[in-house]
């Protein structure tokens, strides 16, 4: 193995040249999309070798382990986490015995395929297990060097780098990708990105991946003189054609070698290829480096001064809207549930709204595509309430059918149109509705959700841009009483709620033991809770609850008292008022305020059970 610092001094004093995209290699060489490019380490160790070799033969300073996608949850897709360590080892130990001390050997990690905290339910400490897993294995095999690439979020490449330090001290290259305009994928500038780069601490950072060299070029030549790291280039060969089935890379050899000599003059330090670059690219590459010499250049590194909202002013939760002022000083609040419908037709909707408005309710409470069905878009009708009715809404946002860009849109669309109340929802799967054939997106959780919202409220974008003015949404987010799992339900709520959540809407209540060991439990919190009711309407409107609503739990008492008045709708439709009343009664002075169904559009259910009570 070749010495940390030698290494560290030839990208201060030269260039480096790494190797092509291994990836597209193996593809080119017979290995499809629907196997384990890693797993190739194991079953075909000598194709692996040949790539190498052939790499090596063409001219570069360092080649990289087959082993991107080397990590516990990538590996999972096709049943391979237990190999994580040995298909790493293997990886690493393939390339060593190649390269001998002549080359350098880089252990090569990618992202981990999941949504992190605070975007996701994978904790920070989880993901640092699996990349130092993935790591250990690249360690002990004798890399040299240890390179992250094509990374999207920097909280992730951070974490990476962190999990690195912790079990090695080897030179460490940190890369990003960007698109078209020389942005992240989350739309960073490419002075955040290399501010971002710079806050890894890695030895050398850049991008690579996704877009071709002149993209890069231009990436670089802003960027160059914003840090005094060494900057690493690695494009690819443009963008792939496909081809009769085939992803084919067109980017030639003689032009991907003419960019290296540009890169090597913008003051780029390591250059290598990435998707769809091979060996006859970085022989041209290798030619290009030789007979051009980094220039001399002495670069003033200018303090990079991005404009954060520091001084952007937040708005205080209780001017958020009426519900959050209300809620704040202490009232007891009145949601009422009404569904979108399934058509055009939303006056009917509206009347009920405005009997609820007469009645005293706080807000209309809206669902979004309630058990996956389509019906009018659930923003489209809280605005339509807001504007003809007057009273306030509450618009559930679930994450099931768009992706983090359509969520930030819709938000922001949403909060400018007048929406300011927000219940942050994960969403029923397809499978569950009328569409079993549809698409799931899932690009975040309820988790995650929450934490695109409050940095909306905090003048961020995802990717953590200024957006100008911030909005002020008040954030809600549901809980299950009766979840299957509890203590999942309840360390997710404790993540929703450290992500910014500010109040809680449950599932109906209809068993007091299991709300109250749920208040017993969430009690640390101190954050409003509004309980569910539902006014049930006959033994088979509770069976249905009780047998196909995850976590609602009917007791035995309530449907053998349903069951007494099965042959007579109006006898079950009071008893059902009369449940819902005993119960606001039993748990009204442990709750914030309660949300009320109306099944099958019956408000005047809600009236019923408001009647008599003092709810202020």
């Amino acid at each position: 193995m070749i010495s940390k610092q030698f290494f560290l001094d030839r990208i201060k004093n030269s260039v480096i040249l790494f190797d092509g995209g291994l990836g597209t290699e193996l593809y080119n060489r017979g290995i499809f999309i629907n196997r384990c490019f890693d797993e190739v380490n194991l079953s075909n160790p000598t194709l692996v070798k040949q790539i190498h070799e052939e790499y090596i033969k063409a001219g570069a300073d360092a080649i990289e382990t087959n082993t991107f996608g080397a990590n516990r949850f990538k590996l999972s897709k096709h049943h391979l986490e237990d190999k994580v360590y040995q298909i790493n080892f293997e990886g690493a130990k393939i390339a060593r015995e190649l390269a001998k001390d002549k080359v350098w050997v880089a252990g090569a990690v990618g992202p981990l395929g999941i949504k992190i905290e605070p975007l996701g339910k994978t904790s920070i400490e989880e993901a640092k297990d699996a990349f130092k897993e993935h790591i250990q294995g690249l360690i002990d095999g004798g890399v040299d060097i240890i390179i992250f690439e094509t990374f999207i979020y920097p909280e992730e490449l951070i974490i990476a780098v962190q999990s690195a330090k912790e079990i090695c001290a080897l030179p460490i290259i940190a890369q990003m990708t960007i698109d078209e305009d020389c942005t992240s994928l989350t739309g960073a500038l490419p002075e955040d990105i290399i501010n971002m780069l710079n806050q890894t601490s890695a030895d050398a950072i850049g991008v690579n991946s996704t877009v071709g060299p002149q993209v890069m070029l231009r990436w670089l030549e802003q960027v160059r003189p914003l840090t005094d790291k060494a900057i690493s280039i690695m494009p690819s060969a443009g963008k792939p054609k496909n081809i009769d089935g085939r992803n084919i890379y067109l980017t030639s050899p003689e032009y991907m070698g003419l960019y290296a000599k540009y890169f090597v003059q913008a003051g780029a330090s390591i250059i290598g290829g990435c998707l769809g670059t091979g060996p006859e690219h970085i022989r041209k590459m290798r030619v290009m480096i030789n007979a051009v010499k980094k220039e001399e250049k002495k670069y003033e590194f200018e303090k990079l001064k991005i404009s954060h909202p520091e001084s952007v002013k937040l708005i205080e939760q209780k001017n958020k809207s009426r519900l959050a002022r209300r809620i704040k000083e202490g009232h007891f609040v009145k949601f009422v549930e009404l569904l979108p419908p399934h058509g055009l037709l939303s006056e009917p909707v509206i009347k009920k709204a405005r009997e609820m408005f007469y009645e005293g309710i706080d807000v209309i409470n809206i669902p979004d595509g309630p058990r996956a069905s389509a019906r009018m878009s659930a923003m489209s009708l809280a605005i339509q309430i807001q504007n003809i009715v007057g009273i306030e809404t509450v618009l559930h946002y679930v994450c099931r059918d768009r992706n983090v860009i359509g969520i930030q849109s819709d938000l922001l669309g949403a909060y400018a149109l007048g929406l300011k109340n927000i219940l942050a929802i994960t969403g029923d799967p397809p499978k569950l509705g009328n569409y079993p054939d549809a698409t799931a997106v899932f690009d975040v959780d309820s988790i995650g959700l929450v934490n695109i919202i409050n940095r909306l409220n905090h003048g961020l974008d995802i990717a953590g841009n200024p957006i100008g003015e911030p909005t002020g949404y008040l954030i809600g987010v549901g809980a299950n009483p009766g979840a299957i799992n509890f203590e999942e339900e309840i360390s997710r709520l404790n993540w929703k709620i450290d992500a910014g959540a500010e109040y809680i809407v449950t599932q109906p209540v209809f068993d007091l033991s299991i709300f109250e060991n749920f208040l017993d439990k969430i009690a640390h919190f101190n954050i409003p809770v509004i309980a569910g009711l539902w006014p049930l309407t006959s033994l088979r409107n509770a069976e249905f609850m009780n047998n196909e609503i995850p976590g609602c739990n009917v007791p035995e008492e309530i449907l053998l008292r349903l069951s007494k008045y099965e042959n007579s709708k109006e006898d079950s439709l009071k008893v059902g008022i009369e449940i819902a009343r005993e119960t606001l009664d039993k748990i009204k002075n442990s709750i914030q305020g309660v949300q009320i169904s109306a099944p099958f559009g019956r408000v005047q259910s809600v009236v019923d059970v408001l009647d008599g009570f003092i709810l202020a």
